[in-house]
Formats: structure tokens, C-alpha cells, sequence
């Protein structure tokens, strides 16, 4: 067989890398296995050590391409003149002004991304999974790293929060996406996604009491 370029073995890693990130998401990293892994990239699991030196590497930067994913998609949204029309994302009306902030809350406090957690939050939904790793395992260090990233960014939205309130913000955000997803009552489910956007986007009178 030719040999692979430096170049193609590059590609194939991250493909390798770009479908587990979708995989844990969706499955969790204990479900997925090297040959899944391997398998989603359309390579066998023959050259897996050829990229990674272990599953708990290829987890580790799975992961972290997972936080990259809604990092820059913060990013692009702060990048927005705050205030341009937003569309319906969250079953507002079309054309409705939102700051980027109140757009991200309500793309991420949505049906959408609660029904596809493969192409959604790690936060959400590896919390768990991290919980459960040991201190200083590969999967507990990106997964805090990217949290971190995550609150960096939020920060950093035009319409900007202090530290402590972004932590809350996002606490409650990533606590709300995974309650609904976890509910078997499409009512309940909602329900959770609706007050949490309420919640976080409500100001002055509009606030509910603490």
C-alpha cells in the first residue's frame, strides 16, 4: 500500500477526533469504544496507536474540540453588532432585537439543542462523565480546562456579566439543558428550557424573585 502523507494522517487524526467529539456527546466516553471510534471516521482500528497513545488521549482531545465547537460559536456571536435581528432560534418572533447574549441563551435553551447533543454543549453533556473521573484524570483536565474556556467566553459577550454572575448564568444553563434531557415528559421538558430562559433573560420588574 502507498505510504500516507504527513498531511493525509493529519486529516485522518482529526477526522478520527471530530466524530468521537460527536460520539461522547451523544453516547457518553465509557459507551464509545476505540473501534466505534475509529469506525465513525471510516479508518480501521488497526492505526488508532498511530494517533493516539491511549482511548483516554483521543477522549481528552475529543473533548477539547468539543469545548473549541461552542467557544467559537460564542465568539462569532460576540463578534455581531449586539442588537441585529436574531430570527426565531428560540420560538421568538422573526426579526425580534436580541443582544448576543439573549441570542446564545436562547440557541442554547432550546428543543434544538436539547434534542441533538452531539453537535451541542460538552458541558451538558459529559458533566457527568467528569464527575466520575478521577482527580487528574485525562477526561476530568479537558473537561475543566474547556469549562473554564466557557465561562471565559461567556464573559466576553458584548453584553457583558461579572465573573460570579456568568458562573451562575451557566450554571443554571448547563443544569437546565440536562434536566430536560433527561425528563421522559416532553411537557416538563420545555417547561425547564422556557424558565430558564426566562430566568436568565429577565431584568429590572420582569425578574423572578430569587
Amino acid at each position: 500500500m502507498p505510504r500516507v502523507s504527513r498531511a493525509e494522517a493529519e486529516r485522518h487524526r482529526q477526522d478520527v477526533i471530530d466524530h468521537t467529539a460527536r460520539l461522547i456527546r451523544e453516547k457518553g466516553s465509557e459507551q464509545v469504544s476505540v473501534p466505534q471510534a475509529m469506525a465513525a471516521a471510516g479508518l480501521t482500528h488497526g492505526g488508532f496507536y498511530r494517533h493516539f497513545s491511549s482511548k483516554d488521549d483521543l477522549v481528552a482531545q475529543a473533548l477539547t474540540a468539543a469545548f473549541a465547537e461552542r467557544r467559537e460559536a460564542m465568539d462569532a456571536l460576540a463578534d455581531q453588532r449586539a442588537g441585529s435581528p436574531a430570527g426565531d432560534s428560540a420560538g421568538d418572533s422573526a426579526g425580534e432585537q436580541r443582544t448576543p447574549r439573549a441570542e446564545f441563551l436562547a440557541r442554547y435553551l432550546s428543543a434544538l439543542h436539547r434534542d441533538h447533543p452531539g453537535q451541542g454543549c460538552a458541558a451538558a453533556a459529559l458533566a457527568a462523565d467528569a464527575a466520575r473521573a478521577e482527580p487528574g484524570a485525562p477526561l476530568r483536565t479537558a473537561f475543566t480546562a474547556g469549562l473554564r474556556d466557557l465561562v471565559d467566553g461567556f464573559q466576553q459577550l458584548p453584553d457583558p456579566a461579572g465573573r460570579e454572575a456568568a458562573l451562575a448564568d451557566l450554571s443554571t444553563m448547563v443544569g437546565a439543558l440536562m434536566l430536560a434531557r433527561a425528563s421522559d415528559d416532553p411537557g416538563l421538558s420545555a417547561e425547564l428550557l422556557a424558565a430558564a430562559r426566562h430566568r436568565l433573560t429577565a431584568t429590572g420588574e420582569d425578574a423572578p424573585p430569587a
